[in-house]
């Protein structure tokens, strides 16, 4: 199991980002922003740890890993900001706060099908872990076909002052999930794609995201019938 990293920005990083979208800041604001969205990453890194330590529990215990990697990512400032924009809400530390949980994010792809939900349940009976929101887009995918499962959950983050709450969003998906997820990103954003051949496309991928599923699913059955003793 690979956990990968993306190249997280600094302070100034950050400020300068900043500067490009908000023109002039609040200092204060900017501060307070800054150290909440270290705080985050501590949260993403306390995940990390956890599900690492899970999958090599379920290696020795079960001779088989959940988890085939992990992806973290940080939200960008720009794209944070967008996303107080699209909500209705201006740039404020509280409207963060009170409104964006997924700034830390982890990616955690998976073998089969059933790791999902020994995943899940594996983090969140945790006790110092709490489920803030839980999305099943596997049962219910989007109208694109989109599947995944998007939990929010917080883990105290120990800072000087004592342990915080955090939340982290935690995206789980399969293998074959993952593949189709990619390449639907890259026909939805890919600018130079003709409309005519992004509507072929999408409908193709949508009837491949049941295809996908329905394979994914067969061959939890040969492995479950390889497990058994």
């Amino acid at each position: 199991m690979i956990l990968q990293r993306d190249n997280l920005p600094n302070i100034d990083q950050i400020s300068e980002e900043m500067s490009h979208v908000l023109g002039d800041y609040d200092t204060t604001e900017l501060r307070q922003f800054f150290v909440y969205y270290q705080q985050c990453q501590a949260g993403a890194k306390e995940f990390g740890t956890k599900l690492e330590n899970l999958d090599s529990e379920f290696e020795m215990l079960d001779n088989h890993n959940p988890i085939h990697h992990m992806e973290t990512r940080m939200k960008s400032p720009r794209s944070l900001i967008r996303k107080l924009a699209k909500k209705g809400h201006d740039f404020s530390f509280d409207a963060i706060k009170n409104n964006i949980f997924d700034i830390a994010g982890i990616r955690v792809i998976t073998n089969y099908l059933d790791d999902i939900n020994t995943v899940e349940n594996a983090l969140t009976k945790q006790s110092d872990v709490t489920l803030l929101k839980r999305k099943d887009y596997i049962s219910h995918p989007k109208p694109s076909g989109y599947r995944s499962l998007h939990l929010v959950v917080s883990v105290p983050v120990f800072r000087a002052n004592g342990p915080v709450a955090t939340p982290v969003e935690i995206q789980l998906r399969t293998v074959g999930m993952d593949m189709w997820a990619s390449l639907e990103h890259k026909l939805r954003y890919k600018t130079d794609v003709k409309k005519a051949k992004v509507e072929q496309f999408s409908d193709q991928l949508k009837n491949y995201s049941s295809e996908l599923n329905q394979i994914e699913t067969n061959m939890q059955h040969i492995f479950n019938h390889l497990q058994e003793k």
